[in-house]
């Protein structure tokens, strides 16, 4: 999805304006999604399984830990020679504050039968808030950018470096304390799909402005396939 003419004010700040709103929302949304996971105890995805182990570890707060491995990732896009933008540093920030707060307003269920829709509900919102925010197009949050780097530094596919680093980041969070359970394995089977649908959904909403539209999707899109 290309940026609109500059030729025209009125077409630069519209969608301008709807594509920060939508990145925003996205990323809070993603913060909520993932606090779900947790309330709900029936398992987290990777990278939260880490968070949660390394909370657990620390004491500090899973939303914080959020942060700071948000931030050493980051860190790991120098020698990748990625560039961040608007959403990647949003990313970092937003999500964590968002997950911190809505565990703070949402109660962990003792009953299964409000556990399992909270841990769907917080599946389906992670795959709308991933289309939101990748369809915005201000930029990969810090681990998708991780992931598509060690793509083009060492020419694996993305289902192979996404799959080493998952697991990886899974293994040392259960190690940590983090948990891995029937949500696990239900995000790991729903989030693809979902994230893929969405994201068409939400980059279908702003017409493409010119020739380069198909080729700024792409890693997108890249991200979401496995």
């Amino acid at each position: 999805m290309s940026a609109p003419s500059s030729t025209s004010p009125t077409s630069v700040g519209g969608p301008s304006l709807r594509r920060l709103v939508q990145l925003f929302v996205g990323l809070i949304l993603y913060g909520a999604s993932d606090a779900l996971l947790v309330q709900a105890g029936l398992g987290l995805e990777p990278w939260g399984v880490l968070h949660q182990g390394l909370a657990e570890l620390s004491g500090i707060s899973i939303g914080v830990v959020s942060i700071i491995i948000g931030a050493v990732v980051l860190l790991l896009w120098i020698p990748l020679r990625q560039r961040p933008g608007l959403g990647t540093v949003s990313n970092v920030f937003l999500v964590g504050l968002s997950m911190d707060a809505t565990i703070a307003l949402v109660p962990m269920p003792d009953a299964y039968g409000l556990r399992v829709p909270m841990l769907l509900t917080g599946v389906v919102l992670n795959g709308v808030a991933t289309g939101l925010y990748i369809a915005a197009n201000y930029g990969p949050g810090p681990r998708d950018g991780l992931m598509t780097g060690l793509h083009r530094r060492t020419g694996r596919s993305i289902r192979l470096v996404r799959t080493v680093i998952e697991v990886t980041v899974c293994v040392v969070g259960f190690a940590l304390g983090g948990t891995i359970g029937v949500g696990t394995v239900v995000y790991a089977v729903a989030i693809g799909p979902l994230a893929q649908y969405f994201l068409r959904v939400f980059a279908a909403a702003e017409p493409p402005a010119g020739p380069t539209a198909a080729t700024e999707a792409s890693p997108g899109q890249a991200i979401l396939r496995p």
